[in-house]
């Protein structure tokens, strides 16, 4: 008869029980791992400068003609006579009584001295008309001659509407001609009556020399019209909007925008009149990239 093998006992399956145990401490685990820590960006390095008091000039630089300070005008004693020779140079410099031009009577006019004299009646420039040699001459023309009394030159600077209550006598000038030399002055005068046309009023500076300034020329004055003081920002933090000028302000580690207001100004720093404090921080150089509340890390 054929030998039975005998069979390996089977194994029992695992009951319902073990295996929900086995599915949740798998879950368990899962969960129980920390969540990943949620970082914001990293604040931004920025240069930043520190408000301080400083002083400006309020300097204003105004266009001109070299005139003289006091003008002779002459015109002829007689009316009808006519010019028959012109003794002195323009630009000469006479002195009173000097004879400037011989005049003469024509034939067909009686009644007026054959021959008379035009004389400078002070000392001063003279300055020859535009009048020839046998033309008749008129009191009722231009002049025929203008003397600069003692020779004295001054600027004339014409002033515009926003420079007119700025600029009082006694304020310190400097006068450029065109050939670059600069002449030290004063503010003398400050004409009460605007040009209607050019709405532009004028103002008259001395100056202590006139070498080399000839009447008529193109000169540049600067006058100094006043100085403030005030808290300063670098005019590289300002930045301008629809609302006007604004610098954006450090207050710990947060970025503060400020709606300032402008006074004077030079060639790198800025006047704050408004919206700003000696000892502010301020973005140097700042930029459309900065927002209010940006997280910064401050760098002089």
């Amino acid at each position: 008869m054929p030998r039975r093998v005998p069979r390996a006992p089977a194994l029992p399956a695992p009951p319902v029980f073990s295996l929900f145990i086995c599915a949740l401490l798998a879950s368990h685990a899962v969960f129980a791992q920390p969540p990943e820590t949620t970082r914001g960006p990293a604040p931004m390095t920025v240069s930043v400068a520190t408000a301080k008091t400083q002083c400006f000039v309020d300097r204003l630089r105004l266009e001109g003609l070299a005139v003289a300070r006091e003008e002779i005008a002459l015109r002829p004693e007689y009316e009808g006579l006519q010019l028959a020779q012109i003794l002195v140079e323009d630009g000469a410099s006479v002195s009173a009584g000097q004879p400037l031009a011989q005049l003469t009577r024509p034939d067909w006019l009686p009644g007026l001295p054959t021959k008379t004299t035009m004389t400078a009646p002070a000392a001063g420039t003279v300055l020859i008309g535009r009048i020839a040699v046998g033309m008749p001459a008129s009191a009722k023309a231009d002049p025929m001659f203008t003397i600069a009394r003692g020779g004295e030159l001054e600027a004339e600077a014409r002033l515009p509407l926003g420079a007119l209550a700025r600029v009082k006598p006694g304020q310190i000038a400097r006068i450029v001609a065109l050939d670059g030399a600069e002449l030290a002055g004063s503010v003398r005068l400050v004409l009460p009556q605007v040009d209607p046309m050019l709405q532009q009023g004028r103002a008259r500076i001395q100056l202590s020399s006139w070498a080399g300034l000839r009447p008529g020329a193109f000169v540049t004055a600067i006058v100094d019209a006043g100085q403030s003081c005030g808290p300063a920002a670098p005019l590289s933090a300002i930045l301008y909007g629809p609302e006007g000028a604004i610098v954006q302000a450090v207050r710990g580690d947060r970025v503060e925008t400020r709606r300032v207001r402008l006074g004077l100004s030079d060639a790198t720093q800025a006047e704050i009149v408004e919206g700003l404090e000696p000892g502010d921080v301020v973005v140097a150089r700042a930029g459309a990239f900065l927002r209010e509340g940006d997280l910064v890390r401050p760098a002089p």
